[in-house]
């Protein structure tokens, strides 16, 4: 890690708690369309199971590279039309939003904050720039620039989501090292060169949740949250 001079981020389950902050969305909307009989937990693991199939059309070349807040809106009327809800066009487009203001975990400001006094901070995210702009905007998340799939055009674990990245900061790959709670996005991520940290999320996927749990390479770093990561590079 002594020739890393910037830290890029997983964002969606390393930043923040994606399910929880999506399932509160969606728990009015249901209250609102008469479905309180479905589970707003349950819906937010639909609409994320749609994440991967929707980014693997545009990783293939079979569909041109379109943001994530298109792919999210298009995955969410799939779900609400198997779930035999018909709503209006602007209650979807207001609950797609919903990935815009998901909470940070509760070590993550101060961690970054920390960890801000020496290294550049950006997200390497699959999410679109005005996405993670109107989160971090709201959560106080202290980025020094919005990178990720929308500026590399390339969406993870594509190398070229990593390499882009690295290059659009004007450094080499393994000056770059990325922090993330999956291990298949860090294993990607030490293909293209970049050096690696995990951060283990046990309830990204909520209580039961199975994958992920611990460190499963020997990952550069390895640190139970972020506070503990900045200590362990000296912030």
């Amino acid at each position: 890690m002594n020739q890393v001079r910037a830290l890029v981020f997983d964002v969606f389950g390393t930043v923040v708690d994606w399910r929880s902050g999506v399932a509160r969305a969606i728990a009015p909307f249901l209250v609102a369309h008469g479905r309180t009989d479905l589970d707003a937990f349950a819906l937010a693991d639909a609409w994320r199971r749609q994440y991967q199939p929707a980014m693997e059309e545009v990783r293939s070349g079979r569909r041109p590279f379109t943001r994530l807040d298109v792919l999210h809106r298009e995955n969410l009327e799939k779900v609400m039309v198997a779930q035999g809800i018909n709503a209006a066009a602007q209650d979807l487009d207001a609950l797609n939003l919903a990935w815009h203001a998901l909470d940070p975990w509760p070590d993550v400001l101060l961690g970054l904050h920390r960890l801000r006094r020496r290294f550049f901070l950006a997200p390497l995210s699959n999410g679109n720039i005005l996405l993670l702009a109107n989160m971090a905007k709201r959560a106080g998340i202290p980025w020094d620039a919005i990178l990720g799939a929308e500026p590399a055009r390339a969406y993870k674990p594509q190398p070229e989501a990593y390499l882009n990245t690295a290059d659009i900061l004007g450094m080499r790959p393994d000056e770059v090292c990325l922090v993330a709670a999956h291990n298949g996005d860090l294993r990607a991520a030490r293909k293209a060169g970049l050096a690696t940290a995990f951060i283990p999320r046990v309830t990204e996927h909520g209580t039961g949740q199975t994958i992920d749990l611990t460190a499963e390479d020997p990952w550069d770093c390895v640190a139970d949250d972020f506070i503990e990561l900045a200590r362990r590079l000296g912030c």
